[in-house]
C-alpha cells in the first residue's frame, strides 16, 4: 500500500465540493497538496485557510487551455520537485433538451471535462515517468455508466472519462503509473440541497436506494483509496448509494 506521506498531489476544482474534501484528506494523510481551480478567490481563501493543517498551495488553472494545465504542472514540480498524484476532478454540467442544445454549451462541457482529463493526464504522466511511477484519478460520474434524459453533454464527457481511464491504464500500467476513476452518484453541495433545489431535491434523493444522497468526504475517502492500493488500476469505481445498481 500507497503511503501518501510527502506526496506531492493536484486537485483540480480544489476549491469547493468533492475537491476540496480530497484535498483536506491528502492533508490528513500528510500528503504536499495544490489546489488547483479556476476561481481564485475561493483557492486562495482555502489557502490560507488549510496553511495551518499542512503544506497546501493555490495554483491559478483553466482546465479546458492546454498551456494552463501544462503551467500547473509546471508550477507544482518547480516548488515541490516531483508530482506523484492528480486527480482531475474539475467540471461542468449543463441541463438542456439535446435538440435546444447549442454546440457552444455542449463544446464547453466536452472541453472542461474531457480534454481537462486528457491535458492533465499529458502533463502528469510526463513527470510521473521521470521519478518512477504516479497515481491518476479522474473524476468520472455515475452518468459516465447511465443515461441522464437532458443531459446528453455531460452524459458523453463523463462516458470518454472512463474509457480514458482503461486506456491510459493499460498504457502505462508497466511504468508504475496507475490510473483510476471515481464515478459519484448525485453529492450535497453549494448547489444540490434541500433549501436550493426544493422538491427536485426529494426526487434526487429517492432515486438512491441509500435513502440520501452522497457526502463530499464519502468521495473523497475513496478517492484516497484509488491513490493508496496499488493493485488498483483502471477501475471505475462507483460511490453512488445503489444509484447503478438498479
Amino acid at each position: 500500500m500507497t503511503q501518501l506521506q510527502n506526496k506531492v498531489a493536484i486537485v483540480t476544482g480544489g476549491a469547493s465540493g468533492i475537491g476540496l474534501a480530497t484535498v483536506e484528506a491528502f492533508i490528513a494523510k500528510g500528503a504536499k497538496v495544490v489546489i488547483a481551480d479556476y476561481n481564485e478567490q475561493a483557492g486562495k481563501a482555502k489557502e490560507q485557510e488549510l496553511q495551518g493543517k499542512g503544506d497546501v498551495t493555490f495554483i491559478l488553472v483553466n482546465v479546458a487551455d492546454e498551456k494552463s494545465v501544462e503551467s500547473l504542472v509546471a508550477e507544482t514540480v518547480k516548488k515541490y520537485g516531483k508530482l506523484d498524484i492528480i486527480v482531475n476532478n474539475a467540471g461542468v454540467g449543463i441541463l438542456s433538451a439535446t435538440h435546444e442544445l447549442s454546440f457552444e454549451d455542449y463544446n464547453k462541457v466536452i472541453t472542461i471535462n474531457q480534454n481537462g482529463v486528457f491535458y492533465g493526464a499529458k502533463y502528469a504522466i510526463r513527470e510521473m515517468l521521470k521519478t518512477g511511477g504516479g497515481s491518476i484519478v479522474n473524476t468520472a460520474s455515475i452518468l459516465g455508466h447511465v443515461g441522464e434524459a437532458g443531459a446528453f453533454a455531460y452524459n458523453a464527457s463523463k462516458g470518454a472519462v472512463n474509457l480514458m481511464t482503461k486506456s491510459l491504464a493499460l498504457e502505462y500500467a508497466d511504468k508504475n503509473i496507475r490510473v483510476n476513476a471515481i464515478c459519484p452518484g448525485y453529492v450535497e453541495s453549494g448547489m444540490v440541497n434541500k433549501e436550493a433545489l426544493g422538491d427536485f431535491y426529494d426526487g434526487l434523493v429517492a432515486r438512491h436506494p441509500i435513502g440520501r444522497l452522497g457526502k463530499p468526504e464519502e468521495i473523497a475517502h475513496a478517492i484516497v483509496f484509488l491513490c493508496e492500493n496499488d493493485f488498483t488500476t483502471g477501475t471505475s469505481l462507483l460511490v453512488d448509494g445503489g444509484y447503478t445498481a438498479q
